[in-house]
């Protein structure tokens, strides 16, 4: 009898949890939190107590018939990412435009308003 692909992608996902579970297991406590996942308690910088949790899974692609591919996806997040921080830097030097437009402002409006009092003043 043959084997199903998902009985074989759930004995390679288990193959694979145990894996990532030994290796976190020599410095961690690693607890079982479900059928792919895994927790363990860690502490941040701060010395607050936080959880740390990985699911390990085998994709098995979109529902129109399309194979999962990590290479396809590695590069769409990449572009994602570049383009995520360009429009950061874009808003950056906006932002930093609008301060320096707003600085000048203030200073004319300044500038002005002393004219003014010094033509009162007279």
């Amino acid at each position: 009898m043959a084997v199903s692909q998902k009985a074989l992608n759930e004995k390679l996902r288990n193959a694979y949890l145990e894996k990532v579970k030994a290796l976190f297991a020599v410095d961690e406590e690693v607890l079982v939190t479900g059928s792919n996942e895994i927790a363990f308690p860690v502490t941040d910088e701060g010395g607050n107590d936080n959880w740390i949790v990985v699911t390990v899974k085998v994709p098995t692609g979109s529902r129109d018939g399309d194979a999962y591919d990590g290479y396809e996806m590695a590069e769409e997040y990449r572009l994602k990412c570049e383009e995520r921080e360009t429009k950061a830097k874009e808003a950056a030097a906006k932002k930093a435009a609008k301060i320096a437009k707003d600085k000048a402002t203030r200073e004319a409006k300044a500038k002005a308003k002393a004219e003014r009092e010094a033509t009162k003043t007279e």
